[in-house]
């Protein structure tokens, strides 16, 4: 799972919603496919991909002595093996994840369907004492958690049927990512060797991401919890309740706060300062509001916390002022689409509209363009700290940078009437 520093994260892939969360919707209600996280991170050990099955079993040789050496039984890694095998689909899964996109309102048609709203209304009504307890135990409301679980699996009817040592084992030895991926395949042999599950228990996504909502070997370890008393801190089963009350521990351990909303969906005044919407700037809501910023129906946010303003769409599409919560669930997965689904579908769980301004007609930048994008920025002399793709903070900031250059509207937004502009600026 992805990590935040501070209250509100500088995240690399902040606006792009990858293939991994949107090309793989089998149907309105099924899952947004098992989330972007875990994202590469600076510093990581990064394996060369095996030429051949026989490269791939060197590596497995050195790791079974890696794993023994870090205390998991030998005779176990020998058991656990004898099903594991180097999957090439795996892999074309993790070098694909970042080459088609949809923008969040797009993204949100999906995410946030008719179907997956009244699929977990009747959910949250069928474990609704369930939800009830976890939110009282852990502080964390039941429709988040009921948001969660729908977009990771569909509300447990697509769980994923990869197997994940074999998938762990795979992108360990063969990703940008093996070191993330290594922890994650000794995180699933140990789980292994406390009884809390058999190898055949393991099935997931192609990321090895398990359960109904979709842990991480390393968060399960950390994380999961025993809801229903019978001993086994049980994430597979078609039971969900040891899954929710493990979602709502891990939201809680990372600093959820129970009565303070993710976001809320706001008007700004025609004569804004768009160079305020930055999530750097935190303002109380009544500061926002003696600014002109108010709710979509025209009344002042209460004051939850301070907050900043979120312009996902551009200064054309709507605009969210988002409280620390949002920063929350960004642990679970850094990607603003994702963090907006969530709250959003939990928002229509309960009974609320769908967002209130239209999202701009736009296509998605592709990953040449974006990659095109942060090139000529930072040529220009707007750095973009990086040219990976990845729609971040750092990059958002370079086209607000070019955007003010240009005398145009400094909403970050990287659109392909932005990149048209820097084309034609000679970038």
């Amino acid at each position: 799972m992805a990590r935040i520093t501070g209250r509100f994260r500088a995240r690399r892939g902040g606006l792009v919603v990858a293939a991994v969360l949107c090309a793989g919707i089998a149907q309105a209600a099924g899952p947004v496919d098992h989330s972007l996280r875990p994202l590469a991170r600076p510093g990581m050990v990064m394996h060369p991909a095996p030429a051949s099955a026989s490269a791939f079993d060197a590596w497995a040789t050195d790791f079974r002595r890696r794993a023994e050496a870090l205390g998991i039984d030998r005779a176990l890694i020998d058991r656990a093996f004898l099903g594991v095998s180097f999957d090439p689909a795996i892999l074309k899964r993790d070098e694909n994840q970042f080459q088609f996109t949809k923008t969040v309102g797009q993204f949100l048609k999906t995410a946030v369907s008719e179907a997956r709203i009244r699929n977990g209304r009747a959910a949250m009504r069928k474990y609704a004492a369930d939800l009830a307890a976890i939110e009282a135990r852990y502080g964390v409301e039941k429709q988040i958690v009921a948001a969660i679980w729908g977009l990771e699996s569909a509300y447990g009817a697509w769980r994923g049927s990869t197997d994940v040592l074999s998938a762990l084992a795979t992108l360990a030895a063969t990703s940008r990512r093996g070191a993330f991926f290594e922890t994650q395949l000794i995180a699933a042999l140990t789980i292994l060797q406390r009884g809390e599950a058999r190898a055949t228990d393991l099935r997931g996504s192609w990321a090895g991401a398990m359960g109904h909502t979709q842990f991480m070997p390393t968060s399960y370890l950390q994380y999961a919890e025993d809801f229903d008393g019978d001993g086994r801190r049980d994430i597979w089963s078609d039971d969900p309740r040891d899954a929710l009350a493990s979602t709502a521990a891990y939201l809680a351990a990372h600093g959820w706060t129970h009565g303070q909303p993710w976001g809320v969906e706001v008007r700004l005044p025609e004569d804004f300062d768009y160079l305020l919407a930055d999530r750097r700037i935190e303002k109380m809501p009544s500061d926002w509001a003696a600014l002109g910023v108010r709710g979509i129906d025209g009344q002042p946010v209460p004051d939850h916390a301070p907050a900043s303003i979120l312009l996902p769409g551009g200064h054309r599409g709507p605009a969210f002022m988002i409280f620390p919560n949002f920063a929350v669930l960004e642990r679970y997965n850094t990607a603003d689409a994702y963090v907006i689904g969530v709250g959003h579908l939990g928002d229509r769980l309960m009974g609320a509209g769908p967002v209130g301004h239209p999202w701009p007609d736009d296509r998605a930048l592709t990953y040449d363009e974006r990659i095109e994008l942060q090139r000529r920025l930072t040529e220009r002399g707007f750095d973009t700290q990086g040219i990976d793709a990845r729609i971040g903070p750092l990059t958002i900031n370079a086209v607000r940078a070019f955007q003010n250059a240009q005398e145009l509207i400094p909403d970050g937004y990287p659109s392909p009437a932005l990149l048209a502009r820097l084309r034609g600026a000679g970038g």
